[in-house]
Protein backbone atom coordinates (compact mmCIF):
# COMPACT_ATOMS: atom_id res chain seq x y z
CA UNK A 1 0.00 0.00 0.00
CA UNK A 2 1.62 3.29 -0.86
CA UNK A 3 1.76 5.79 1.99
CA UNK A 4 1.59 3.49 4.55
CA UNK A 5 3.63 4.70 7.44
CA UNK A 6 4.61 3.44 11.16
CA UNK A 7 5.35 6.01 13.63
CA UNK A 8 8.38 4.29 15.72
CA UNK A 9 9.56 6.61 18.66
CA UNK A 10 11.99 3.45 19.90
CA UNK A 11 9.25 1.83 21.96
CA UNK A 12 9.76 -2.03 22.87
CA UNK A 13 8.73 -4.64 20.33
CA UNK A 14 7.45 -2.97 16.95
CA UNK A 15 9.23 -5.84 14.76
CA UNK A 16 5.94 -7.71 15.79
CA UNK A 17 3.54 -5.41 14.58
CA UNK A 18 5.77 -4.89 11.16
CA UNK A 19 5.28 -8.81 10.69
CA UNK A 20 1.78 -8.86 11.10
CA UNK A 21 1.01 -6.21 8.87
CA UNK A 22 3.55 -8.64 5.85
CA UNK A 23 1.36 -11.82 6.73
CA UNK A 24 -1.96 -9.43 5.80
CA UNK A 25 0.05 -8.81 2.29
CA UNK A 26 1.42 -4.88 3.13
CA UNK A 27 4.37 -3.39 3.19
CA UNK A 28 5.22 -0.15 5.35
CA UNK A 29 7.60 2.70 5.76
CA UNK A 30 9.08 4.06 8.62
CA UNK A 31 8.61 7.51 10.09
CA UNK A 32 12.05 8.56 10.24
CA UNK A 33 11.76 12.67 10.70
CA UNK A 34 8.78 14.83 11.49
CA UNK A 35 7.86 15.83 7.98
CA UNK A 36 7.57 12.13 6.65
CA UNK A 37 4.56 11.77 9.41
CA UNK A 38 2.84 14.45 6.89
CA UNK A 39 3.34 12.03 3.70
CA UNK A 40 1.27 9.64 5.00
CA UNK A 41 -1.60 8.38 3.18
CA UNK A 42 -2.10 5.81 6.16
CA UNK A 43 -0.58 5.92 9.79
CA UNK A 44 0.12 3.60 12.81
CA UNK A 45 1.17 4.89 15.88
CA UNK A 46 2.04 1.58 18.37
CA UNK A 47 3.28 2.40 21.43
CA UNK A 48 4.67 0.19 24.67
CA UNK A 49 5.24 0.93 28.15
CA UNK A 50 5.48 4.39 29.99
CA UNK A 51 3.48 7.01 28.68
CA UNK A 52 6.09 9.75 29.47
CA UNK A 53 8.49 8.23 27.86
CA UNK A 54 5.98 8.30 25.04
CA UNK A 55 5.58 11.87 25.03
CA UNK A 56 9.18 12.65 25.78
CA UNK A 57 10.12 11.25 22.80
CA UNK A 58 7.35 12.46 21.14
CA UNK A 59 8.23 15.86 21.91
CA UNK A 60 12.37 15.51 21.76
CA UNK A 61 12.10 14.42 18.22
CA UNK A 62 9.69 16.78 16.58
CA UNK A 63 6.86 14.25 16.17
CA UNK A 64 4.51 15.84 19.03
CA UNK A 65 2.99 18.64 16.25
CA UNK A 66 3.08 16.90 12.63
CA UNK A 67 0.99 14.14 14.51
CA UNK A 68 -1.62 16.22 15.62
CA UNK A 69 -1.92 17.89 12.14
CA UNK A 70 -1.89 14.38 10.59
CA UNK A 71 -4.97 13.30 12.62
CA UNK A 72 -6.46 16.94 12.19
CA UNK A 73 -6.01 16.40 8.05
CA UNK A 74 -8.79 13.59 7.89
CA UNK A 75 -6.28 10.84 6.88
CA UNK A 76 -6.64 7.00 8.59
CA UNK A 77 -5.02 7.04 11.96
CA UNK A 78 -4.46 3.96 14.25
CA UNK A 79 -3.16 4.21 17.18
CA UNK A 80 -2.19 1.14 19.47
CA UNK A 81 -1.91 1.07 23.16
CA UNK A 82 0.12 3.90 24.55
CA UNK A 83 -0.36 5.17 20.58
CA UNK A 84 -4.21 5.09 22.05
CA UNK A 85 -3.08 6.80 25.37
CA UNK A 86 -1.65 9.43 23.92
CA UNK A 87 -4.37 10.86 22.18
CA UNK A 88 -5.93 11.64 25.30
CA UNK A 89 -5.21 14.90 27.66
CA UNK A 90 -2.73 13.19 30.07
CA UNK A 91 -2.15 10.69 32.37
CA UNK A 92 -1.64 10.29 35.81
CA UNK A 93 1.68 8.01 35.08
CA UNK A 94 3.18 11.51 33.89
CA UNK A 95 3.24 15.40 34.32
CA UNK A 96 3.79 15.57 30.59
CA UNK A 97 0.40 16.64 28.31
CA UNK A 98 -0.63 14.09 25.62
CA UNK A 99 -1.87 14.57 22.47
CA UNK A 100 -5.53 16.45 23.37
CA UNK A 101 -6.97 14.98 20.62
CA UNK A 102 -9.45 13.28 22.73
CA UNK A 103 -11.59 14.62 26.21
CA UNK A 104 -10.26 12.83 28.94
CA UNK A 105 -7.52 11.28 31.08
CA UNK A 106 -5.52 8.39 31.34
CA UNK A 107 -5.84 6.42 34.90
CA UNK A 108 -3.97 4.12 37.04
CA UNK A 109 -5.96 0.43 38.06
CA UNK A 110 -7.03 0.05 41.44
CA UNK A 111 -4.24 -2.07 43.10
CA UNK A 112 -6.28 -3.06 45.82
CA UNK A 113 -8.89 -5.06 44.41
CA UNK A 114 -6.65 -6.85 41.32
CA UNK A 115 -3.54 -7.82 40.41
CA UNK A 116 -1.87 -4.78 38.10
CA UNK A 117 -0.77 -4.58 35.70
CA UNK A 118 -4.00 -5.77 33.26
CA UNK A 119 -2.26 -8.35 31.26
CA UNK A 120 -3.58 -11.03 29.61
CA UNK A 121 -6.91 -12.22 26.91
CA UNK A 122 -9.95 -10.14 27.71
CA UNK A 123 -13.09 -9.47 25.96
CA UNK A 124 -13.98 -5.91 23.80
CA UNK A 125 -17.95 -4.72 23.53
CA UNK A 126 -18.23 -3.06 20.85
CA UNK A 127 -20.32 -0.06 21.15
CA UNK A 128 -20.94 1.58 18.37
CA UNK A 129 -23.02 0.22 14.89
CA UNK A 130 -24.52 2.22 12.02
CA UNK A 131 -27.77 2.67 10.60
CA UNK A 132 -26.22 1.24 6.94
CA UNK A 133 -23.90 -1.25 5.67
CA UNK A 134 -20.85 0.33 6.75
CA UNK A 135 -19.03 -2.21 4.76
CA UNK A 136 -20.54 -0.67 1.69
CA UNK A 137 -18.91 2.23 2.62
CA UNK A 138 -15.67 1.14 2.72
CA UNK A 139 -15.10 0.49 6.28
CA UNK A 140 -16.76 -1.34 8.72
CA UNK A 141 -17.20 0.71 12.33
CA UNK A 142 -16.35 -2.29 14.39
CA UNK A 143 -12.87 -2.45 12.53
CA UNK A 144 -13.86 -6.66 12.36
CA UNK A 145 -13.97 -6.90 16.01
CA UNK A 146 -16.87 -8.97 17.79
CA UNK A 147 -17.64 -9.55 21.16
CA UNK A 148 -16.87 -13.25 20.80
CA UNK A 149 -13.28 -13.02 21.09
CA UNK A 150 -10.97 -12.17 23.12
CA UNK A 151 -7.60 -9.41 22.54
CA UNK A 152 -4.21 -9.31 24.17
CA UNK A 153 -3.69 -6.32 27.16
CA UNK A 154 -0.96 -5.43 28.62
CA UNK A 155 -1.05 -2.28 30.22
CA UNK A 156 -1.44 -0.41 34.24
CA UNK A 157 -3.37 2.62 33.08
CA UNK A 158 -6.46 2.64 31.29
CA UNK A 159 -9.09 5.71 30.48
CA UNK A 160 -12.66 5.15 32.58
CA UNK A 161 -15.69 4.75 30.72
CA UNK A 162 -17.48 8.03 31.25
CA UNK A 163 -20.18 10.37 29.53
CA UNK A 164 -16.87 12.64 28.40
CA UNK A 165 -15.19 10.12 26.80
CA UNK A 166 -18.60 8.58 25.19
CA UNK A 167 -18.93 9.47 22.15
CA UNK A 168 -15.20 8.64 20.87
CA UNK A 169 -15.69 4.84 22.46
CA UNK A 170 -16.13 2.22 20.02
CA UNK A 171 -15.46 -0.84 22.86
CA UNK A 172 -15.34 -1.18 26.53
CA UNK A 173 -13.76 -3.98 28.86
CA UNK A 174 -14.07 -4.76 32.24
CA UNK A 175 -11.00 -6.00 34.55
CA UNK A 176 -12.10 -6.55 37.52
CA UNK A 177 -14.63 -3.92 39.17
CA UNK A 178 -13.71 -1.23 36.77
CA UNK A 179 -14.82 -0.61 32.89
CA UNK A 180 -12.38 0.95 30.56
CA UNK A 181 -12.28 2.49 27.14
CA UNK A 182 -10.57 -0.29 25.01
CA UNK A 183 -11.00 1.18 21.84
CA UNK A 184 -11.72 4.50 20.36
CA UNK A 185 -12.97 5.35 16.52
CA UNK A 186 -14.22 9.08 15.21
CA UNK A 187 -13.94 10.08 11.78
CA UNK A 188 -10.64 8.88 10.79
CA UNK A 189 -9.13 8.03 14.30
CA UNK A 190 -9.28 4.28 15.51
CA UNK A 191 -7.01 3.21 18.14
CA UNK A 192 -7.16 0.22 20.50
CA UNK A 193 -5.55 -0.53 24.12
CA UNK A 194 -5.21 -3.97 23.39
CA UNK A 195 -2.13 -5.50 20.90
CA UNK A 196 -4.11 -6.60 17.42
CA UNK A 197 -0.48 -8.09 16.75
CA UNK A 198 -0.49 -10.04 19.61
CA UNK A 199 -4.17 -11.18 19.96
CA UNK A 200 -3.70 -13.92 17.40
CA UNK A 201 -5.56 -14.64 13.86
CA UNK A 202 -8.80 -12.31 15.99
CA UNK A 203 -6.38 -9.91 16.21
CA UNK A 204 -5.27 -10.34 12.50
CA UNK A 205 -8.36 -9.38 11.32
CA UNK A 206 -8.75 -6.13 12.84
CA UNK A 207 -5.37 -4.63 11.38
CA UNK A 208 -6.47 -6.08 8.02
CA UNK A 209 -9.98 -3.95 8.59
CA UNK A 210 -7.39 -0.77 8.95
CA UNK A 211 -5.24 -2.08 6.15
CA UNK A 212 -7.67 -2.99 3.52
CA UNK A 213 -10.80 -0.43 4.15
CA UNK A 214 -10.80 3.71 4.17
CA UNK A 215 -10.18 3.94 7.66
CA UNK A 216 -13.15 6.73 8.05
CA UNK A 217 -16.46 6.20 9.04
CA UNK A 218 -19.49 8.71 8.69
CA UNK A 219 -19.67 9.43 12.01
CA UNK A 220 -23.81 11.14 11.40
CA UNK A 221 -24.97 7.53 10.67
CA UNK A 222 -23.21 6.19 14.20
CA UNK A 223 -26.16 4.36 17.04
CA UNK A 224 -24.52 4.14 20.61
CA UNK A 225 -25.57 1.62 23.35
CA UNK A 226 -24.56 1.43 26.55
CA UNK A 227 -21.99 -1.67 27.89
CA UNK A 228 -23.07 -4.44 29.94
CA UNK A 229 -21.30 -5.82 33.15
CA UNK A 230 -19.02 -8.41 31.86
CA UNK A 231 -15.83 -9.90 33.43
CA UNK A 232 -14.36 -11.89 30.62
CA UNK A 233 -10.36 -11.89 31.70
CA UNK A 234 -9.14 -15.35 30.45
CA UNK A 235 -6.51 -17.63 32.70
CA UNK A 236 -3.87 -18.10 30.00
CA UNK A 237 -2.27 -21.43 29.43
CA UNK A 238 1.15 -20.52 28.61
CA UNK A 239 3.86 -23.06 26.80
CA UNK A 240 7.78 -22.68 27.85
CA UNK A 241 10.37 -23.99 25.88
CA UNK A 242 13.73 -24.69 27.42
CA UNK A 243 16.32 -23.52 24.59
CA UNK A 244 20.17 -24.76 24.60
CA UNK A 245 23.03 -25.67 22.76
CA UNK A 246 23.77 -29.58 22.47
CA UNK A 247 26.99 -30.80 22.18
CA UNK A 248 26.93 -30.28 18.49
CA UNK A 249 26.66 -26.36 18.70
CA UNK A 250 22.78 -26.41 17.71
CA UNK A 251 20.10 -24.78 19.71
CA UNK A 252 17.65 -27.27 20.72
CA UNK A 253 14.19 -27.49 22.82
CA UNK A 254 15.17 -29.29 26.31
CA UNK A 255 13.63 -30.42 29.28
CA UNK A 256 14.62 -30.93 32.60
CA UNK A 257 13.88 -33.51 35.53
CA UNK A 258 14.25 -31.56 38.50
CA UNK A 259 16.54 -28.89 36.14
CA UNK A 260 19.33 -31.73 34.60
CA UNK A 261 18.49 -32.01 31.38
CA UNK A 262 20.59 -34.96 30.03
CA UNK A 263 19.20 -38.19 29.24
CA UNK A 264 19.91 -40.74 32.16
CA UNK A 265 21.43 -43.19 29.09
CA UNK A 266 24.36 -41.69 26.88
CA UNK A 267 24.31 -38.22 28.81
CA UNK A 268 23.10 -36.09 25.63
CA UNK A 269 21.20 -33.39 25.93
CA UNK A 270 17.73 -33.85 25.71
CA UNK A 271 16.54 -32.63 22.39
CA UNK A 272 12.90 -32.45 21.99
CA UNK A 273 12.68 -30.27 18.81
CA UNK A 274 13.94 -26.72 17.19
CA UNK A 275 12.54 -23.96 18.94
CA UNK A 276 11.07 -21.82 16.29
CA UNK A 277 8.82 -24.69 14.39
CA UNK A 278 7.56 -25.72 18.38
CA UNK A 279 7.11 -22.01 18.94
CA UNK A 280 4.14 -21.92 15.80
CA UNK A 281 3.24 -25.22 16.42
CA UNK A 282 2.32 -24.34 20.20
CA UNK A 283 0.39 -20.86 18.28
CA UNK A 284 -1.09 -23.16 16.13
CA UNK A 285 -2.57 -25.41 19.17
CA UNK A 286 -3.89 -22.25 21.10
CA UNK A 287 -1.13 -21.13 23.27
CA UNK A 288 -1.85 -17.75 24.87
CA UNK A 289 1.72 -16.94 25.31
CA UNK A 290 5.07 -18.85 24.56
CA UNK A 291 8.44 -18.26 26.63
CA UNK A 292 11.80 -19.10 25.48
CA UNK A 293 14.00 -20.05 28.43
CA UNK A 294 17.74 -19.74 27.29
CA UNK A 295 19.64 -22.20 29.44
CA UNK A 296 22.91 -21.85 28.14
CA UNK A 297 25.54 -18.86 28.45
CA UNK A 298 26.98 -17.84 25.26
CA UNK A 299 29.75 -15.98 27.04
CA UNK A 300 32.07 -15.50 23.45
CA UNK A 301 29.55 -14.19 21.64
CA UNK A 302 29.01 -10.62 20.97
CA UNK A 303 25.26 -9.25 21.92
CA UNK A 304 24.43 -8.56 18.15
CA UNK A 305 25.10 -12.34 17.35
CA UNK A 306 23.45 -13.73 19.98
CA UNK A 307 21.65 -17.10 18.82
CA UNK A 308 18.67 -16.46 20.76
CA UNK A 309 18.21 -13.23 19.06
CA UNK A 310 17.56 -14.95 15.09
CA UNK A 311 15.00 -17.64 16.84
CA UNK A 312 13.24 -14.52 18.40
CA UNK A 313 13.52 -12.53 14.75
CA UNK A 314 12.10 -15.56 12.93
CA UNK A 315 9.08 -16.90 15.42
CA UNK A 316 7.99 -13.33 14.97
CA UNK A 317 7.47 -13.79 11.80
CA UNK A 318 4.24 -16.27 11.96
CA UNK A 319 3.59 -16.86 15.69
CA UNK A 320 1.67 -13.54 16.78
CA UNK A 321 1.25 -13.99 20.40
CA UNK A 322 3.13 -12.57 23.60
CA UNK A 323 6.75 -14.12 23.76
CA UNK A 324 9.02 -13.77 26.56
CA UNK A 325 12.89 -14.42 26.37
CA UNK A 326 14.28 -15.45 29.76
CA UNK A 327 18.16 -16.10 30.71
CA UNK A 328 21.07 -13.85 29.92
CA UNK A 329 19.21 -10.32 30.59
CA UNK A 330 22.16 -8.94 32.68
CA UNK A 331 24.99 -6.82 31.92
CA UNK A 332 27.13 -8.77 29.03
CA UNK A 333 30.74 -8.02 27.71
CA UNK A 334 32.16 -8.64 23.88
CA UNK A 335 34.83 -10.62 23.35
CA UNK A 336 36.45 -6.93 22.53
CA UNK A 337 36.01 -5.74 25.92
CA UNK A 338 32.36 -3.79 24.41
CA UNK A 339 30.36 -3.94 27.73
CA UNK A 340 26.85 -3.46 26.93
CA UNK A 341 24.13 -2.91 30.11
CA UNK A 342 21.15 -5.36 30.96
CA UNK A 343 19.02 -2.11 29.66
CA UNK A 344 21.00 -2.93 26.32
CA UNK A 345 20.41 -6.22 25.99
CA UNK A 346 17.00 -6.19 26.61
CA UNK A 347 16.48 -3.50 24.02
CA UNK A 348 17.89 -5.90 21.48
CA UNK A 349 15.59 -8.43 23.01
CA UNK A 350 12.54 -6.65 22.21
CA UNK A 351 13.74 -4.82 18.60
CA UNK A 352 13.77 -8.66 17.89
CA UNK A 353 10.59 -9.72 18.46
CA UNK A 354 10.30 -10.10 21.95
CA UNK A 355 7.53 -8.95 24.64
CA UNK A 356 8.78 -9.25 27.64
CA UNK A 357 12.02 -10.10 29.49
CA UNK A 358 12.26 -12.84 32.28
CA UNK A 359 14.94 -11.96 34.82
CA UNK A 360 16.49 -14.94 37.50
CA UNK A 361 19.50 -14.48 39.12
CA UNK A 362 20.38 -11.10 38.23
CA UNK A 363 16.92 -10.25 40.37
CA UNK A 364 18.34 -12.44 43.36
CA UNK A 365 21.60 -10.26 42.98
CA UNK A 366 19.59 -7.05 42.30
CA UNK A 367 17.23 -7.88 45.78
CA UNK A 368 20.29 -8.78 47.87
CA UNK A 369 21.78 -5.13 47.19
CA UNK A 370 18.73 -3.99 47.47
CA UNK A 371 17.63 -5.20 51.02
CA UNK A 372 21.66 -4.71 51.97
CA UNK A 373 20.62 -0.62 51.02
CA UNK A 374 18.03 -0.68 53.26
CA UNK A 375 15.06 -1.78 51.26
CA UNK A 376 16.14 2.06 49.07
CA UNK A 377 16.27 2.12 45.23
CA UNK A 378 19.60 3.34 43.10
CA UNK A 379 17.90 2.56 39.90
CA UNK A 380 20.73 0.48 38.65
CA UNK A 381 19.05 -2.74 38.32
CA UNK A 382 18.22 -4.61 35.35
CA UNK A 383 14.64 -4.29 36.49
CA UNK A 384 14.58 -0.72 37.32
CA UNK A 385 15.99 0.17 34.08
CA UNK A 386 14.16 -1.45 32.31
CA UNK A 387 10.81 -1.22 33.48
CA UNK A 388 12.01 2.76 33.32
CA UNK A 389 11.73 2.77 29.63
CA UNK A 390 10.00 -0.41 28.41
CA UNK A 391 7.02 -0.37 31.21
CA UNK A 392 6.42 -3.03 34.30
CA UNK A 393 4.69 -5.51 31.94
CA UNK A 394 7.95 -5.76 30.28
CA UNK A 395 10.18 -6.96 33.03
CA UNK A 396 9.20 -11.05 34.55
CA UNK A 397 10.86 -11.91 37.31
CA UNK A 398 11.90 -15.55 37.30
CA UNK A 399 11.27 -17.45 40.68
CA UNK A 400 13.65 -20.66 41.07
CA UNK A 401 12.93 -22.18 44.55
CA UNK A 402 13.33 -25.19 46.68
CA UNK A 403 12.02 -26.60 49.95
CA UNK A 404 14.17 -25.73 53.04
CA UNK A 405 12.10 -28.09 55.74
CA UNK A 406 12.40 -26.84 59.70
CA UNK A 407 10.62 -28.37 62.91
CA UNK A 408 9.70 -25.43 63.83
CA UNK A 409 9.05 -22.08 62.66
CA UNK A 410 10.99 -20.21 65.34
CA UNK A 411 14.22 -21.93 63.81
CA UNK A 412 14.56 -19.66 61.17
CA UNK A 413 14.23 -16.07 60.26
CA UNK A 414 12.65 -16.26 57.00
CA UNK A 415 9.27 -16.37 55.82
CA UNK A 416 7.07 -19.95 56.75
CA UNK A 417 4.77 -22.04 54.66
CA UNK A 418 2.86 -24.84 55.99
CA UNK A 419 3.17 -27.17 53.53
CA UNK A 420 1.15 -30.80 52.49
CA UNK A 421 4.31 -32.27 51.39
CA UNK A 422 5.86 -33.15 54.43
CA UNK A 423 9.75 -33.24 54.88
CA UNK A 424 12.12 -36.48 55.15
CA UNK A 425 11.67 -36.84 59.01
CA UNK A 426 7.95 -35.29 58.60
CA UNK A 427 8.54 -31.89 59.22
CA UNK A 428 4.92 -29.52 58.52
CA UNK A 429 6.74 -26.20 58.01
CA UNK A 430 9.07 -25.20 54.85
CA UNK A 431 10.54 -21.64 53.71
CA UNK A 432 11.21 -21.61 50.42
CA UNK A 433 14.64 -20.84 49.23
CA UNK A 434 15.93 -18.59 46.33
CA UNK A 435 18.28 -20.40 43.63
CA UNK A 436 20.74 -18.95 41.06
CA UNK A 437 22.74 -20.58 38.04
CA UNK A 438 20.15 -22.30 37.01
CA UNK A 439 19.21 -23.96 40.70
CA UNK A 440 23.15 -24.90 41.58
CA UNK A 441 23.47 -22.02 44.18
CA UNK A 442 20.84 -21.53 46.90
CA UNK A 443 20.97 -17.83 48.37
CA UNK A 444 19.97 -16.80 51.85
CA UNK A 445 16.97 -14.89 50.70
CA UNK A 446 13.26 -16.75 50.82
CA UNK A 447 10.75 -16.03 48.02
CA UNK A 448 8.62 -13.82 49.92
CA UNK A 449 11.31 -11.44 50.04
CA UNK A 450 12.23 -11.83 46.56
CA UNK A 451 8.96 -11.06 44.82
CA UNK A 452 8.42 -8.25 47.20
CA UNK A 453 11.44 -6.31 46.74
CA UNK A 454 10.90 -6.98 42.58
CA UNK A 455 7.47 -5.62 42.91
CA UNK A 456 9.01 -2.67 44.58
CA UNK A 457 11.76 -2.40 42.12
CA UNK A 458 9.36 -2.55 38.87
CA UNK A 459 8.76 -6.13 38.25
CA UNK A 460 5.55 -6.26 36.57
CA UNK A 461 4.85 -10.22 37.14
CA UNK A 462 6.16 -13.28 38.26
CA UNK A 463 6.72 -16.21 36.94
CA UNK A 464 7.31 -18.86 40.06
CA UNK A 465 8.67 -21.79 39.56
CA UNK A 466 9.37 -24.86 41.99
CA UNK A 467 12.47 -27.01 41.93
CA UNK A 468 11.13 -30.03 44.13
CA UNK A 469 8.13 -30.32 41.40
CA UNK A 470 9.96 -29.71 38.34
CA UNK A 471 9.83 -32.56 35.76
CA UNK A 472 7.77 -34.46 38.68
CA UNK A 473 3.88 -34.37 36.88
CA UNK A 474 2.60 -34.86 40.27
CA UNK A 475 1.10 -30.88 40.03
CA UNK A 476 1.53 -27.34 41.15
CA UNK A 477 3.20 -25.73 44.57
CA UNK A 478 -0.31 -24.18 45.60
CA UNK A 479 1.31 -23.56 48.98
CA UNK A 480 3.89 -21.40 47.65
CA UNK A 481 1.41 -20.22 44.45
CA UNK A 482 -1.05 -18.88 47.31
CA UNK A 483 1.57 -17.23 49.26
CA UNK A 484 2.99 -15.22 47.10
CA UNK A 485 -0.44 -14.08 45.39
CA UNK A 486 -0.97 -12.65 48.90
CA UNK A 487 2.39 -10.83 48.65
CA UNK A 488 2.36 -9.41 46.03
CA UNK A 489 -0.82 -7.29 43.93
CA UNK A 490 1.04 -8.03 40.28
CA UNK A 491 0.03 -11.12 38.47
CA UNK A 492 1.78 -14.37 38.95
CA UNK A 493 2.28 -17.45 36.74
CA UNK A 494 2.49 -21.26 38.15
CA UNK A 495 5.14 -22.90 36.88
CA UNK A 496 6.73 -26.49 37.28
CA UNK A 497 4.55 -29.71 38.36
CA UNK A 498 1.91 -30.19 35.49
CA UNK A 499 1.04 -33.73 34.60
CA UNK A 500 -2.61 -33.79 33.43
CA UNK A 501 -5.42 -32.07 32.17
CA UNK A 502 -7.17 -31.73 36.24
CA UNK A 503 -3.57 -30.10 37.58
CA UNK A 504 -4.47 -26.88 35.67
CA UNK A 505 -8.40 -26.72 37.12
CA UNK A 506 -6.99 -27.93 40.39
CA UNK A 507 -4.62 -24.44 40.26
CA UNK A 508 -7.35 -22.22 39.05
CA UNK A 509 -10.01 -23.80 41.27
CA UNK A 510 -7.18 -23.23 44.82
CA UNK A 511 -5.12 -20.23 43.86
CA UNK A 512 -5.69 -17.24 42.42
CA UNK A 513 -2.75 -17.88 40.07
CA UNK A 514 -3.31 -15.99 36.94
CA UNK A 515 -2.18 -18.28 34.22
CA UNK A 516 -0.62 -21.92 34.16
CA UNK A 517 2.79 -22.62 32.70
CA UNK A 518 4.20 -26.07 31.32
CA UNK A 519 6.74 -26.96 28.97
CA UNK A 520 7.33 -31.26 28.83
CA UNK A 521 3.73 -32.23 28.11
CA UNK A 522 3.22 -30.00 25.94
CA UNK A 523 6.16 -30.99 23.87
CA UNK A 524 5.42 -34.53 23.62
CA UNK A 525 1.92 -33.77 23.27
CA UNK A 526 1.28 -35.96 26.39
CA UNK A 527 -0.89 -33.46 27.03
CA UNK A 528 -2.25 -31.02 23.98
CA UNK A 529 -3.20 -27.40 24.78
CA UNK A 530 -6.83 -27.71 23.76
CA UNK A 531 -7.65 -30.44 25.55
CA UNK A 532 -6.32 -28.72 28.83
CA UNK A 533 -8.86 -25.62 27.77
CA UNK A 534 -11.69 -28.05 26.88
CA UNK A 535 -11.33 -29.73 30.53
CA UNK A 536 -10.82 -25.90 32.02
CA UNK A 537 -13.83 -24.67 30.23
CA UNK A 538 -15.98 -27.74 31.30
CA UNK A 539 -14.80 -26.67 34.77
CA UNK A 540 -16.02 -23.24 34.36
CA UNK A 541 -12.87 -21.69 34.27
CA UNK A 542 -12.88 -19.18 31.32
CA UNK A 543 -9.92 -19.26 28.70
CA UNK A 544 -9.47 -18.21 24.99
CA UNK A 545 -11.15 -19.81 22.17
CA UNK A 546 -9.10 -20.97 19.14
CA UNK A 547 -9.74 -18.64 16.41
CA UNK A 548 -9.93 -19.86 13.01
CA UNK A 549 -6.86 -18.38 10.60
CA UNK A 550 -7.65 -15.77 8.61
Amino acid sequence: MPGLYMLDYGAGNVRSLVNAVNRLGFKMEFVKEPSDILKADKLIFPGVGAFGHAMEALNKKGYAEPLKEYIASGRPFMGICVGMQSLFEGSEESHLAGLGVIPGMVKEFKKDTKAVPHMGWNAAQVLKSTTDDSESTGQAINYSMNDESEYYFVHSFAVPYTDKVKDWVLTTTQYGDEVFVSSVQRGNVFATQFHPEKSGFAGLRVLRSFLTGTGIVDDSKVVMKEPVPQNRLTKRIIACLDVRSNDNGDLVVTKGDQYDVREKEGNDVRNLGKPVDLARRYFEEGADEVTFLNITSFRNCPLGDLPMLEVLKRTSETVFVPLTIGGGIRDVTDPDGTVHPAFEVAGEYFRSGADKVSIGSDAVYAVEKYLANGCKKDGTSAIETIAKAYGAQAVVVSVDPRRVYVKDPSETTHHIVKNSQKGPNGEEYCWYQCTVKGGREGRDIDVHQLVTACEALGAGEILLNCMDRDGTNSGYELELINDVKAAVSIPVIASSGAGCVEHFDELFENSQADAALAAGIFHRREVPIQEVKSYLRKCKVNCRALVPEL
